[in-house]
């Protein structure tokens, strides 16, 4: 008993120190963010470098800017030269959710295939219905300032649901910088082991 009270001072401890050392953020760096993440990202430079990695291209542009909530980005990834065929588009919410945090939601198209190619035409983002979207619940990235010109983050614990290729929860971990963003996506199963994703690290997306 004495052992699980220690334990447990431990952990509130170390939250409170995490929590104290937290910078404190704003809607300027909430602006930063999304001017970070617009654009269109390749991590070509590290697939010559080592063939564990693919070239993948990824590409974000903002659908809607709201006063008050935040941006809300078009997402596509594709392997280059099959651009005409994502493997993932994705919908995020990035918005303050406290005065150290950032968090990106994360939503699903209920019609991907329809929208392809949309980062290339204001019309085609204009015709995607946030309305209808559908909530990746437990993906959301929680983002902190970590210096000048970083923020990072992660999906919390086991929250991420996900079946692809026998996992049951996926993890992400993201750092974004002004011209980089890395990305290490990972399926875990109920054993903790690892079903997909790089195993040496992050994608690393330099802005084009």
């Amino acid at each position: 008993m004495k052992k699980r009270i220690i334990v447990a001072i431990s952990m509130l401890f170390a939250m409170f120190s995490i929590q104290t050392q937290a910078q404190k953020l704003s809607n300027k760096h909430l602006k930063k963010v999304a001017a970070a993440m617009n654009g269109t990202f390749s991590s070509g430079e590290q697939a010559k470098l080592d063939s564990a990695f693919y070239h993948v291209i990824l590409r974000m542009k903002t659908i809607k800017k709201e006063k008050n909530n935040g941006y809300w980005l078009y997402v596509e990834q594709a392997i280059a030269g099959k651009e005409d065929k994502p493997y993932r588009q994705r919908v995020y919410h990035l918005y303050l959710l406290d005065d150290t945090t950032i968090l990106s939601k994360v939503y699903e198209l209920p019609n991907p295939s329809l929208f392809v190619g949309a980062w290339k035409s204001k019309e085609q983002l204009k015709k995607i219905s946030l309305d209808s979207l559908i909530d990746r619940q437990g993906c959301g990235i929680y983002l902190h300032k970590t210096d000048a010109n970083t923020f990072s983050g992660s999906t919390p614990g086991k929250a991420c649901l996900s079946s692809l290729r026998g996992a049951t929860y996926a993890t992400s971990e993201v750092t974004i910088k002004e011209k980089e963003i890395i990305s290490w996506d990972r399926g875990w199963d109920r054993n903790d082991k690892q079903m997909w994703g790089a195993v040496k690290g992050g994608y690393i997306f330099l802005k084009q």
